[in-house]
């Protein structure tokens, strides 16, 4: 697997089926060694394009971390920003916690 990562931002393509891949790999975050605080003033950006065919990439969040926003093109993969695969690669207390009172307010 060969992980792309954007040399002005440290952000990571991740190709279709690399990320759940790469999550499960022992030490795969230390790929991501972007600041993450500098990631999240990426977050803003809109009309990100995809770097396989060029259109613009839609804006999801994960859907066992909503908190966690990335950008996706539904034929080529994902773009996260530097700080978001650790994020995505770790579930944490706090993650589970989040999604229960998100889960209670809904009803």
């Amino acid at each position: 697997m060969i992980i792309d990562k954007c040399v002005g931002c440290n952000g990571l393509w991740l190709d279709n089926g690399e990320g759940e891949q790469l999550k499960d790999d022992w030490m795969s975050e230390f790929a991501d060694s972007g600041d993450p605080n500098i990631g999240k003033t990426y977050d803003t950006i809109r009309d990100i394009k995809c770097p396989r065919c060029g259109e613009t990439m839609q804006h999801l969040s994960d859907a066992k971390q909503t908190h966690l926003k990335y950008e996706a093109c539904e034929q080529h993969g994902m773009f996260l920003d530097a700080g978001e695969f650790t994020d995505f690669k770790y579930e944490t207390l706090l993650d589970k916690f989040r999604d229960l009172v998100d889960s209670l307010t809904r009803k």
